[in-house]
């Protein structure tokens, strides 16, 4: 299996790189980073360009203007640049463990996605990981995240589970298996077959409505809150708009009541529009896709 990491980003260069490192110290190697960029000035694209020679990475990077926030088109774009058939998602403020991506990897069945979570740091603790915290894993260890200002909390489960243990944890949480962004993965052909992302979702619920499409389509989720980890750094959300958010909601419901499994303004949209995939090879297989 090979697989194709999505990561959105907006002009977060130190978190990035904190990512980026991440994912460089993975057990797992088969895969590529398609990095989403919804505007970022060219800071990213410096960061990138170096830590592509530096950390070996085979990565994309997929940029759109900055035109207020519109995260679910360049998903799209970067889905339509992705070169593998297995997907997972992620954002570029989320630090994966060492086993992330095998984990992944070993849970990917066909009809199903897989659905994680995210151990959310306080700023002080994000800012204090560095680089040979990452590659030692010694970030990812509760005492160590503890001592640098993280608070006790029973959801430190998350951190410490055996795979064994992992695996019982999954089945018994009570937590809804919805679809996320920040920890989530599916076929290619199913992610297709659904058109991407709705590009009438703003902030607010875009990954769970992605979800609930896949789940309209028969694809069932699988939990891997316990074993797939990764750590969530820190940042304020300027961009909230509860208004629209409870739009996102009603949207959302109101695919699930009618059973919808494609949206309208998605990836099919996108190349009728006339965007540009960069791989030709691609650009044919996602078609082909499309038209299934």
């Amino acid at each position: 299996m090979k697989i194709s990491v999505i990561l959105t980003t907006y002009n977060a260069t130190a978190w990035l790189e904190k990512v980026l490192w991440g994912y460089a110290a993975q057990h797992f190697t088969d895969f590529e980073l398609v990095i989403a960029d919804d505007g970022s000035s060219k800071d990213t694209l410096d960061l990138i360009d170096r830590l592509r020679g530096e950390l070996a990475l085979d990565i994309q990077h997929v940029w759109q203007p900055d035109r207020g926030f519109r995260k679910c088109r360049i998903l799209n774009k970067a889905i339509l640049n992705a070169r593998y058939e297995y997907l997972v998602f992620s954002d570029g403020d989320c630090i994966p463990r060492q086993d992330f991506l095998a984990v992944h990897a070993a849970r990917a069945q066909r009809g199903t996605y897989l659905s994680g979570s995210y151990y959310k740091l306080p700023m002080k603790t994000s800012e204090a990981i560095r680089r040979e915290h990452i590659e030692s894993g010694r970030c990812f260890d509760r005492t160590w995240l503890m001592a640098h200002g993280l608070p006790r909390s029973s959801r430190q489960w998350k951190l410490s589970a055996s795979p064994g243990m992992a695996r019982w944890l999954n089945r018994l949480d009570p937590t809804r298996c919805n679809f996320k962004g920040s920890n989530g993965s599916a076929w290619l052909q199913d992610v297709m077959a659904i058109n991407g992302f709705n590009e009438d979702m703003h902030y607010g619920g875009l990954d769970r409505e992605f979800g609930v499409r896949l789940a309209n389509l028969g694809i069932k989720p699988v939990p891997v809150r316990y074993d797939a980890i990764v750590l969530h750094l820190d940042h304020p959300r300027g961009y909230r708009d509860p208004n629209q958010m409870a739009a996102n909601k009603e949207l959302r419901l109101d695919m699930q009541r009618r059973g919808r499994t494609r949206t309208t303004h998605g990836i099919a949209e996108l190349l009728t529009e006339g965007y540009p995939v960069a791989d030709v090879a691609a650009a044919r297989r996602h078609l082909a896709l499309l038209q299934q």
